[in-house]
């Protein structure tokens, strides 16, 4: 049965956690998986909230912990003490626990791994903690299943037994050498299959896709796309086996790599979210939305140029919003679609070629949408130039726009820089402003004013 969470749920458990009624808080989340639990936490004040994960087991509370939204899990963290989050910690794998290690202040980290009671998983977090953000020797988790090319069949099963029961999923197993380099891999069912007194080496596959630990973590997760991955070792730099990365992990790097391409399409400099300080939110929104007043600020030098042409034509006045707009929807569609494609790695082949694609597609668009233009203006204003100068400038601008879209994010890549920056309020701002000028160069030009 799928959980339903709701607010007579809450209110039932506030009234149950003010009297105190342990057993049944306990009986309530007995059956009730830890992603759900750690929704209800989330609705919950921070001492309910305290109180739950503190009336839990730590196999459980465990697990909610990884569920958590960062700042509640922050918050809920510094309630705890050194022994506390070491009792956490030690019923989760490494990488998660690194992870949430990691978001304590030194001291703490230091407090913590020292009061953990398996060594091998101190010294495991200790190194998840020492590689750079992003990359995946900070993502992998050291839990996995090692063979050597040397055992038989019958030797390897009584082995793996032992190494299983620290390992949440067994995805593949993985064929070392002597000196631990990673040399292939092992289905169980050819394992299951093969005789028992068969060398590993004889029925191991020796083709394994494996990432380098220092190979950034969204290059990870295009490696496990393209090959359909659910797990993939990790090795160093002379092929020895450290790690696995899961499709879990994976999924967490691409949601958080959509969110934060999300948000600065949408213009907001850094990471936020909708609970954080006024002082945050303002720090993320303030530099696009200052960029924008530059924008405006442009536009209205450009039109104080043209004041004649107004004076002379003033229905060119009323379809400068109109030529602005159609400006900035055909930049963010252009690079929208090049940075989706720079995601997925679906864009090939030289600049120019894109830039000529493009130009093709705008010239298109915009014939198709000035012809229309041309006939409403030669209708509604009776002259036959005046239709012709702002159907020619819609066309040109058009163009121009899809080619800015498409080259600005391109340039950024190239240079190493997030092309998610070209989206939305920058390629908005910078196709208003060229847009604008376009316009009353065409026009002027066209109608001779």
């Amino acid at each position: 049965m799928v959980f339903e969470l709701n607010d007579a749920f809450i209110d039932h458990l506030s009234e149950l956690i003010v009297s105190n009624n342990d057993k049944e808080i306990t009986a309530i989340f007995s059956d009730v998986h830890f992603a759900d639990i750690a929704e209800v936490l989330d609705e919950l004040n921070f001492e309910e909230a305290i109180y739950i994960i503190k009336l839990l087991d730590s196999e459980k509370t465990s697990e909610i912990l990884t569920e958590l939204d960062e700042d509640i899990r922050e918050k809920i963290l510094e309630n705890f003490s050194a022994q506390e989050i070491a009792d956490e910690v030690g019923e989760m794998d490494s990488d998660d626990a690194a992870d949430i290690i990691g978001e304590l202040s030194e001291e703490r980290q230091k407090r913590v791994i020292n009061a953990l009671d398996d060594d091998e998983l101190a010294a495991d977090i200790r190194e998840l903690l020492s590689y750079d953000e992003n990359t995946a020797g900070a993502l992998m988790a050291k839990e996995l299943v090692k063979v050597y090319e040397t055992w038989t069949v019958a030797g390897c099963m009584r082995r793996i037994r032992g190494q299983a029961k620290e390992v949440t999923r067994v995805h593949s197993i993985y064929v070392v050498d002597k000196e631990d380099k990673l040399v292939g891999r092992l289905s169980l069912k050819d394992l299951i299959i093969a005789k028992s007194d068969q060398k590993i080496a004889d029925i191991s596959k020796s083709t394994v896709d494996a990432v380098n630990v220092h190979e950034n973590d969204e290059e990870v997760a295009k490696i496990m796309a393209k090959y359909d991955l659910e797990a993939i070792p990790v090795v160093d730099d002379k092929n020895v086996l450290l790690g696995r990365i899961t499709i879990d992990d994976i999924v967490d790097v691409l949601k958080e790599e959509a969110e934060k391409d999300y948000q600065m399409a949408a213009g907001l400099t850094q990471d936020v979210d909708s609970d954080d300080s006024i002082l945050e939110l303002t720090k993320a929104r303030l530099p696009w939305l200052f960029l924008g007043l530059l924008g405006g600020v442009g536009a209205f030098l450009i039109m104080g140029l043209f004041e004649n042409t107004f004076a002379e034509n003033a229905v060119l006045f009323f379809f400068t919003p109109l030529i602005a707009a159609m400006a900035g929807n055909v930049g963010v569609q252009s690079s929208a679609i090049i940075v989706q494609g720079l995601a997925n790695d679906d864009v090939k082949g030289s600049i120019n070629s894109r830039l000529l694609k493009e130009m093709l597609l705008a010239a298109l668009n915009g014939f198709v949408l000035a012809l229309f233009l041309f006939f409403f203006v030669w209708a509604y204003e009776g002259k036959i130039n005046t239709a012709l100068a702002i159907s020619t400038s819609l066309v040109v601008v058009i163009i121009v726009a899809g080619l800015i879209g498409t080259f600005v994010p391109l340039f950024l890549n190239k240079r190493g820089i997030d092309p998610a920056i070209a989206t939305g309020p920058f390629i908005t701002t910078s196709n208003d402003i060229f847009g604008i000028l376009i316009y009353f160069m065409i026009a002027k030009l066209i109608l001779g004013i």
